[in-house]
């Protein structure tokens, strides 16, 4: 089994280094992780330039790109075949509700998803992170899992693991996305150099956190997986819309 590991928070993250740890006996791994912290990079692509791919001492490879260029270089020009799974994280901090549009770590999942690989994406909910080793042996289980029996459908699955050790986990959740208030608004300050910058708010509070949710089973000290697709259609609005050309 060949699985490629990438990340949003660099391929010098401890997070990534559990992963690789923990799945190195039971899978070929390959790391191709972004060179800095990429995190909120989201899907993005870069175009304007071209990426550089290196590799470390410890042997992870590198790019000077976002999360989705790494598993895009990997596996459209690097690997010698596709890879058998794409796992990205482990995140440092929560990846639910709404923050999955911005997440680079779900955004690496994603790429790997839409090239035909089955991905997850795994989320450690805390910050700093201290209990990698729960989120790692989490992953290592769904990893099992799906080598036994896999789903009929090609997956997606975004896992958010109870920042606690292993042992105080309650069990494992199918959940769906919750809902994040507003976000706070932008902090205006002055740069060294006397220059108006403005630093990005902090994400909300959870609104739609009730049961059955990503933010219910992480308070309840459950790890949450959610499956997650990409088509953005909105079908409800799809006969409306028609209706409303059609004046």
């Amino acid at each position: 089994m060949r699985i490629l590991l990438c990340n949003d928070d660099g391929y010098f993250a401890p997070g990534i280094e559990h992963l690789a740890r923990v799945l190195a006996d039971v899978a070929e791994i390959t790391v191709v992780a972004p060179e800095r912290d990429r995190s909120g990079a989201s899907n993005s692509l870069t175009l304007d330039r071209p990426l550089s791919l290196k590799r470390a001492a410890n042997g992870f490879y590198h790019v000077n790109g976002t999360p989705t260029d790494c598993v895009h270089l990997a596996v459209t020009g690097m690997l010698d075949g596709l890879p058998d799974m794409v796992v990205s994280g482990i995140n440092m901090g929560a990846n639910m509700g709404d923050d999955t549009i911005y997440s680079g770590t779900v955004a690496a999942a994603t790429e790997g998803f839409l090239l035909g690989i089955p991905s997850l994406a795994i989320s450690l909910c805390g910050t700093p992170g201290e209990h990698f080793a729960s989120a790692a042996r989490v992953a290592r289980e769904l990893v099992d899992l799906l080598r036994r029996q896999a789903l009929r459908e090609p997956v997606l699955l975004n896992v958010n693991v109870p920042d606690v050790p292993y042992a105080q986990l309650r069990g494992t959740v199918v959940t769906r996305l919750g809902k994040r208030h507003k976000a706070e608004p932008v902090v205006r300050t002055l740069s060294p150099r006397n220059e108006t910058v403005f630093w990005v708010g902090a994400a909300g509070a959870a609104a739609d956190a009730g049961e059955g949710t990503d933010f219910h089973a992480v308070r309840n000290h459950q790890v949450s997986v959610t499956p997650l697709q990409v088509d953005l259609t909105h079908n409800t609005q799809l006969p409306l819309l028609r209706a409303w050309l059609a004046r």
